[in-house]
C-alpha cells in the first residue's frame, strides 16, 4: 500500500511550503494507486488528469500528485483539464483501467474557513510566512484523516488508452537559431521558424 506520509517530506521540497493542498494531492494519488493495485511510475506507465484550473486556491493539490504518482510535466503524463475543481483521475495505461477521486465538498468548504485561508492568503499573505503553527494542524489533519471522509474514490472502471506517438523531429528556427519540435514550425516570408518568431510584427 502507497502512503501518503511517506512521501511528505519530499513533497513539501518539491513544492516550497507547507499547506494542507498539496498533502491533500498526496492523499488522492495514493487512493487512486491504491486502488487500480499500482506502484508510483518512473516512466509513463500511469497518466493523471487532474481537473484543476489557473489561478484559484488550493491548486497545489498538482504538487502532491506529481510527487506521489510519479506523473510529472516533464514526463507529459499529467494533464491540466482547466475545470476549476481538484478531482484527479488516474489512468493505468497499461491495462486499461482507471479511477477517479475528488475530496470530499465538505472537506473543500472546511478548508475555505481555516485562519489558514482567512487570515492568511485571502489577504496576500506568501505561504512561506504562514507561521507553522497554524499550518501543522491542517497538514496533520489531511494526513490523518480517514479515507472515506477525505475522498470519493470511484470504482475501477475500463479507459481504452491509445498513446499519442512520440516526437523525436526538430529544426533550428531561421530567425532566433534555437531548437523547435518539429510539428511546432511555421513558415513565415518562406523560413522555418518557432511559433514566437512566427507572430512577430
Amino acid at each position: 500500500m502507497i502512503s501518503a506520509r511517506d512521501f511528505l517530506d519530499d513533497g513539501v521540497k518539491l513544492h516550497g511550503h507547507k499547506c494542507s493542498a498539496m498533502p491533500l494531492g498526496l492523499r488522492a494519488g495514493a487512493a487512486a494507486m491504491n486502488k487500480l493495485g499500482i506502484n508510483r511510475t518512473g516512466d509513463h506507465d500511469s497518466l493523471a488528469l487532474i481537473e484543476l484550473g489557473d489561478k484559484h486556491f488550493a491548486t497545489c493539490f498538482a504538487d502532491g500528485v506529481q510527487m506521489i504518482t510519479g506523473c510529472t510535466f516533464g514526463k507529459g503524463n499529467i494533464q491540466k483539464l482547466n475545470y476549476g475543481k481538484w478531482g484527479l483521475t488516474l489512468i493505468d495505461k497499461k491495462r486499461n483501467r482507471t479511477v477517479r477521486v475528488v475530496p470530499r465538498a465538505e472537506v473543500m468548504l472546511a478548508s475555505t474557513k481555516t485562519a489558514f485561508f482567512h487570515n492568511y492568503r485571502m489577504k496576500g499573505v506568501p505561504p512561506t510566512k504562514v507561521p507553522l503553527e497554524v499550518v501543522e494542524p491542517l497538514v496533520a489533519k489531511v494526513l490523518n484523516a480517514p479515507e472515506g471522509q477525505l475522498l470519493k474514490i470511484s470504482k475501477v472502471f475500463d479507459y481504452p488508452y491509445q498513446e499519442p506517438p512520440h516526437s523525436f523531429s526538430s529544426f533550428v528556427c531561421e530567425e532566433c537559431g534555437e531548437m523547435v519540435v518539429e510539428e511546432y514550425g511555421r513558415l513565415k516570408n518562406g523560413k522555418k521558424v518557432c511559433v514566437p518568431c512566427a507572430e512577430k510584427k
